[in-house]
């Protein structure tokens, strides 16, 4: 049996805030997900053992300060430097400069607006988590 990652989620003390940022920066989906500021995100079509499906909620608390505490992801992306300014222009914050991993891709951390922490890489052609 894999065990491969099926789900996650993004909490955010503005949801609306993030919602936007997502749809802006990645082009991703939301649909309502019952209570308020519980939505459903569809980062794109569904994959083979792939993480198409998320969900964007309320946070309970502050975020964290410090340390990354949490799993962080990477979102496959087709050209880091349009990302880059879309993350930018959507109201995040780059946390490092664009990296270069040889022979799998470039790669930017990165804050949305409610400061959670992920990386978007441009992965290297034939790699099989490029876009």
């Amino acid at each position: 049996m894999t065990h491969h990652i099926a789900h996650f989620e993004i909490f955010a003390s503005d949801v609306e805030r993030a919602r936007r940022f997502y749809e802006r920066a990645f082009a991703w989906r939301f649909e309502v997900g019952g209570p308020p500021d519980f939505y459903h995100i569809f980062t794109g079509p569904r994959a083979e053992h792939g993480l198409s499906r998320g969900l964007i909620a309320k946070r309970r608390g502050p975020a964290a300060d410090g340390a990354i505490n949490a799993f962080r992801c990477t979102i496959s992306v087709s050209a880091i430097q349009e990302t880059t300014a879309a993350i930018e222009s959507a109201g995040g914050t780059l946390r490092s400069a664009v990296i270069d991993i040889p022979g799998v891709g470039k790669v930017v951390e990165f804050a949305d607006t409610e400061g959670n922490i992920a990386c978007a890489m441009q992965y290297e052609p034939g790699q099989p988590l490029g876009p």
